[in-house]
């Protein structure tokens, strides 16, 4: 059995031990850059880090004993992501270089064509291609005359000097916050343009010791009931959220409203930092230092609309000109992406474009009608808020392993939800998802285009609990 893998970054690193361990060793992976890592190759701006614990943000088969910190920095996430690949053989794997363009399904097989030419025909596909991965450009006027330097987080152009420097940042999302605690020290005047406040999470993330980690080297088991720990708490965070009214809520509500108001001792800032929504209907941000970074001497809040950009900088609504050297666009990503701009054609033609012309969806996030033995992990609708996507991917390979067993078993030959099954699962997420924190008010990137949250509405449980083993009423199994 043949089996293409499409993106090297957490997931599809995930996908390709779990597939070879199972014995399932005809394995292509296919990644469009030079080398793997995914998000975690891609954003290198100063200050990024994972907002979920480290200890947790890591795969169960392959503990690390040596993060630095509980919230560990960029670099050694993707350190340790390719340093899983080299222990689990994954990089001999790798195709580099080869972005998949197109799949076809075509005679019970699917045809691939990669950008460099190369074409391969196989039996399953799973798409790890991820979420954030296509840069959200905003539609400012003047924005090709500035005369400085400007790029999307995403794209850090390390070659740009920011100390000394006049620094604008564009956003206030969490890549944005981590932004400004990194490089307010470094630059001459740091200028925040803020359209939307954020609540703030209080986090403290001291360095671990030497006795720590040489504790955790020599008593594994000790890192796993960590892992195991962090786990539970999150999985109650998650179960929280689900339930605006929840005692979850409303606690990280007082957290984060403590936490401006200490925090904060300008009043008139004060309040330009406090949202009009309730905590966490945005993606909670998590910061040890923002509001001590944005008090400083040299850093500016801006909240002032911004009107256009000029050579010199941005020009706000109250007409006043804010000169710039380098300006940032922490602006997010197209989230409705997914795995396009890829062709996927899937039985009698149809085209992913079109089933997809609304709005993304997939049955359980995992996969989509007449679209055969196609799966994606962290697909459409899929739990994405505060928790660790790695866990996530997990149970979902886990769900995936035994659609693709009843293939490799001769059971079928193909297996794709029913639309019956997707109609329905859709109808019961919208009506849920009415009454989760996400739906309280808010603009959030969560949103699709009818303003409804497009995640898993339910708790946690209940996903580990459908990520047990699929339900053959739900497929359409053909041999």
């Amino acid at each position: 059995m043949r089996i293409a893998i499409i993106g090297a970054g957490m997931a599809g690193i995930l996908s390709a031990v779990k597939l070879t361990e199972a014995g399932l060793t005809d394995v292509t992976v296919y990644e469009k850059a030079d080398r793997l890592g995914g998000t975690w190759r891609e954003n290198t701006y100063p200050g990024i880090s994972c907002d979920v614990p480290s200890h947790l943000y890591s795969y169960s088969f392959h503990l690390n004993p040596n993060w630095s910190h509980p919230y560990s920095p960029g670099e050694e996430i993707q350190a340790y992501l390719e340093d899983v690949a080299r222990a689990h053989q994954v990089d001999e794997l790798i195709r580099f270089g080869e972005e998949v363009i197109e799949c076809a399904w075509r005679d019970r097989q699917w045809h691939l064509e990669t950008s460099g030419g190369l074409h391969d025909e196989v039996d399953f596909v799973i798409a790890a291609t991820g979420v954030l991965h296509h840069p959200n450009y905003p539609g400012i006027e003047g924005i090709e005359t500035f005369g400085g330097a400007i790029f999307h987080s995403s794209q850090w152009d390390h070659r740009v000097a920011i100390d000394g420097a006049r620094v604008g940042i564009v956003g206030t999302g969490s890549t944005a916050v981590q932004m400004v605690s990194a490089v307010v020290d470094r630059a001459r005047k740091l200028s925040l343009f803020q359209r939307t406040p954020q609540w703030i999470m209080p986090q403290e993330n001291p360095a671990y010791g030497e006795e720590e980690r040489a504790d955790w080297i020599q008593n594994p088991q000790k890192l796993q009931k960590l892992h195991g720990n962090l786990s539970e708490l999150f999985a109650g965070f998650a179960n929280g959220i689900v339930d605006a009214e929840s005692p979850q809520m409303k606690m990280i509500a007082d957290l984060c409203r403590q936490n401006l108001e200490v925090k904060v001792t300008d009043p008139v800032l004060r309040e330009k930092l406090r949202p009009n929504y309730r905590a966490a209907c945005k993606r909670l941000v998590i910061s040890p230092n923002f509001y001590e970074s944005v008090q400083k001497a040299n850093a500016e809040l801006v909240t002032e609309p911004i009107e256009r950009i000029e050579t010199r900088g941005v020009r706000t609504d109250d007409g006043r000109l804010h000169d710039l050297d380098v300006l940032v666009l922490a602006t997010g990503f197209k989230v409705d992406a997914f795995m396009r701009p890829m062709s996927v054609i899937g039985r009698d033609g149809k085209d992913l474009s079109q089933a997809w012309a609304d709005r993304p969806n997939a049955y359980l996030s995992i996969s989509i009608p007449d679209f055969p033995n196609f799966v994606m992990l962290n697909g459409p609708n899929g739990p994405v808020g505060n928790f660790s996507l790695i866990e996530v991917a997990e149970m979902q390979f886990d769900y995936i392993k035994q659609l693709i067993d009843l293939v490799h078993s001769g059971e079928c030959r193909e297996i794709s939800p029913t639309q019956v099954a997707m109609d329905q699962f859709e109808t019961e997420r919208v009506e849920a998802a009415a009454t989760t924190i996400w739906s309280t008010g808010c603009r959030s990137w969560y949103l699709d285009d009818r303003g409804i949250p497009a995640t898993w509405p339910w708790s946690f449980d209940r996903f580990r609990a459908e990520m047990e083993r699929p339900k053959m009423v739900a497929y359409d199994r053909r041999g």
